[in-house]
């Protein structure tokens, strides 16, 4: 326990100095002592990456450090500008805040390399949604976190809705080739005597893909698992979930037969959590809580907003006084806040980003302002031309300003981490890594597809780069509207 503070001290220590790096205070001798101090807590204590072998719970709250295991996905654990998320990784983060423990995370790149890291006891548990066989009962147990998932059909919702397999008899449906999906609808054609025409996409290509696929009236059905198209149904307001086309599988976490003890407090612990209403506030965050935030934001900017005669915002002195600091155009500063939050300053996104420019918890820290410092307008613009001084520095490598903008603009959208991934794809596949449209965009829409994300060039992870590329886009094109206006 004692352990499991320290290390919290010392990592807040060092958010706290990267902050004075970003408003051009020199933290290096402080830095230096503080990974100093890291380093030695660390060889003192044992680091936790070199524990290896089955360990039981007991052992798991001596040593301070749960080691999980897990896999980059749209609802298990990603990266969204530099805050880690994700439905189970939130919740086994919670699980172990709770507990006193330390969450050591690996990430596997593929199913088999995940059960084989519990299998050789490099990790304690998967917090991942593992299905319930026969077969995996043999080797496993299982937490009571149990999911019922069944394959669905997406189409777009409306009054030409389908609601019954019968009725894809003549139509249509796009499906991954060589996936569960493939055969579950190749198995409904055989059951419902043939008609249903099976259109074959390659794996590279992603559900997620797909269903924005569906979404933009590219095609008009595809299937995949109801969690990741429920998902998406946040994201996409006109996408319907709601037909079946397969039974319901049991899913949940696991760990190995031997650590009874450790299955025994998860479970406690779920059921805990069950009462305080945590993990349901969890769930809707995750799967019921509209994402397609920017278009509700269109809507406050008209005749009700407190928009004085003549100006662009609320806010223009201020982006007129802020603006030089990074010497951009100040109506730019004004797009990116409409684009953020409609200049709207009660907003908190669904990922808690908060304030009129939308600064994540994790940002705010590292520039050295609170969350209550976000709801002044004037505190949370200077805070947010910290933040895009410091983007432009680590893009100064691009060397045209305008496509630099385009870049600064992806990374306060989605994290630097993604665009830098990004470029290292472009760069690898033959495309211009200091390049926005065709290029570095491109491949930042690509990383939401397992081929790319788990390249050895990636660093970042799983990313739904279409929004971001999106966002860029709206950005530009609302800066030239304000000063066309």
């Amino acid at each position: 326990m004692k352990r499991a503070k320290v290390f919290l001290f010392l990592q807040i220590m060092k958010f706290r100095l990267i902050s004075l790096s970003l408003m051009n205070m020199n933290p290096k001798p402080f830095l230096f002592l503080v990974t100093t101090l890291s380093v030695l807590f660390l060889s003192c204590c044992g680091k936790p990456s070199s524990e290896q072998g089955f360990r039981d719970y007991d052992s798991i709250l001596h040593n301070d450090t749960l080691r999980v295991g897990t896999m980059y996905g749209s609802s298990t654990f990603f990266n969204l500008r530099d805050e880690d998320m994700g439905f189970d990784y939130e919740l086994i983060r919670k699980f172990t805040d709770d507990n006193g423990l330390v969450l050591q995370l690996t990430i596997a790149r593929s199913l088999p390399e995940l059960t084989k890291l519990l299998d050789e006891g490099k990790v304690d548990i998967l917090a991942y949604r593992l299905a319930i066989t026969n077969e995996s009962k043999l080797k496993y147990l299982f937490t009571s976190n149990e999911y019922l998932n069944s394959q669905v059909l997406v189409q777009r919702s409306g009054d030409s809705s389908i609601h019954n397999v019968v009725d894809l008899i003549g139509k249509t449906i796009d499906v991954n080739k060589g996936t569960k999906y493939e055969e579950r609808i190749r198995h409904l054609n055989e059951e419902l005597g043939g008609g249903i025409h099976i259109r074959l996409v390659e794996d590279s290509l992603g559900p997620d893909a797909l269903i924005e696929q569906v979404s933009m009236d590219s095609i008009d059905y595809t299937v995949c698992e109801k969690d990741i198209a429920l998902l998406n149904r946040t994201y996409y307001n006109n996408i319907d979930c709601s037909l079946d086309v397969s039974f319901q599988q049991r899913a949940s976490w696991a760990v190995r037969k031997e650590n009874v003890k450790l299955q025994e407090a998860v479970n406690k612990w779920f059921e805990e959590s069950i009462k305080d209403t945590y993990y349901k506030q969890l769930y809707d965050k995750y799967f019921v809580q509209a994402k397609y935030f920017g278009a509700q934001m269109v809507t406050t900017f008209g005749p009700n907003s407190k928009v004085p005669r003549g100006a662009i915002s609320p806010y223009d002195a201020i982006f007129k006084s802020q603006a030089p600091k990074i010497g951009w155009d100040w109506r730019l500063l004004a797009a990116i806040c409409f684009e953020e939050s409609g200049f709207s300053n009660e907003v908190t996104s669904w990922m808690g980003a908060i304030g009129v420019m939308q600064l994540m918890p994790r940002t705010v820290r590292q520039l050295g302002y609170t969350a209550e410092q976000m709801r002044n307008p004037s505190l949370c613009i200077e805070a947010s031309v910290k933040c895009l001084l410091g983007l432009e520095k680590m893009f100064m490598i691009v060397p045209n300003p305008d496509e630099r903008i385009k870049f600064i603009l992806a990374a306060y959208n989605a994290g630097p981490g993604h665009v830098i991934d990004a470029r290292n794809l472009a760069r690898k596949y033959g495309a211009n890594p200091n390049a926005w449209e065709n290029n570095v965009e491109h491949y930042l829409i690509l990383k939401r597809e397992r081929e790319y994300y788990t390249d050895p060039v990636v660093k970042s992870g799983y990313f739904r780069g279409e929004r971001s590329a999106r966002y860029v886009r709206e950005v530009i094109s609302t800066f030239h509207h304000f000063k066309h206006r």
